[in-house]
């Protein structure tokens, strides 16, 4: 099974999550100074092997350079939301008070089933905070990483440029709603949750419908 330790990073406080099993790990979401997770990563003696984005709002992927050259680990992403990046490098947040953010380099990561620590992976594509957000779903330890989707009785914005409420809700309900319900939800911000709390207490869904 893999775990999990969570770093809110930024200015933002962004969940960054670092997964690893035995000695191997991966971050996602690195939205700020790496730092105390590149020490923690270092005081364990943990191999960083990748790093994961759910999407690239610039509060997500400040720390993608940083982190990269700190462990030499790639960073992997879908290229539907490269657009995004390329009006965001050289400014990042500035308009909200966050760093420049540094441009870097990714392999594309498209949705489908794959491996990652050891595990069976399935790589949603769950759109509607950005066209090319993804969630990271390990079956075999019952936990999903949603990014900024869904989040403890809320969800994600979508008056961003390329948003949409609507492609958002089915998402979650296609993708996330039909997961077994003791499945952990790791948000981009905020506590984690569970599938079964978000059906039933998530004032935006009533039984798993949209109201």
């Amino acid at each position: 099974m893999i775990h999990v330790q969570t770093f809110p990073l930024g200015p933002l406080q962004t969940n960054c999550f670092l997964v690893y099993k035995d000695k191997e790990a991966l971050a996602i979401d690195p939205g700020g100074d790496p730092s105390p997770l590149v020490q923690y990563v270092r005081k364990n003696d943990l191999t960083l092997r990748l790093i994961l984005n759910t999407h690239f709002h610039v509060d997500h992927i400040l720390g993608n350079k940083q982190l990269k050259e700190a462990t030499g680990a790639p960073i992997l992403a879908n290229p539907e939301d490269d657009y995004l990046l390329q009006t965001q490098v050289g400014r990042g947040g500035a308009m909200i008070g966050l760093p420049e953010l540094e441009d870097f380099d990714y392999e594309p990561l498209h949705p489908g089933r794959t491996e990652f620590l050891g595990e069976s992976c399935d790589v949603l594509a769950t759109p509607g905070h950005t066209p090319g957000s993804l969630s990271f779903y390990f079956p075999d330890s019952g936990k999903v990483f949603s990014g900024d989707l869904i989040f403890s009785r809320s969800v994600g914005r979508t008056d961003f440029p390329g948003g949409s409420t609507d492609t958002l809700i089915k998402a979650v309900q296609e993708n996330i709603f039909t997961l077994p319900e003791d499945t952990v939800i790791y948000c981009g911000h905020g506590p984690e949750t569970t599938v079964r709390e978000e059906k039933q207490s998530n004032p935006f869904f009533r039984g798993g419908f949209f109201m």
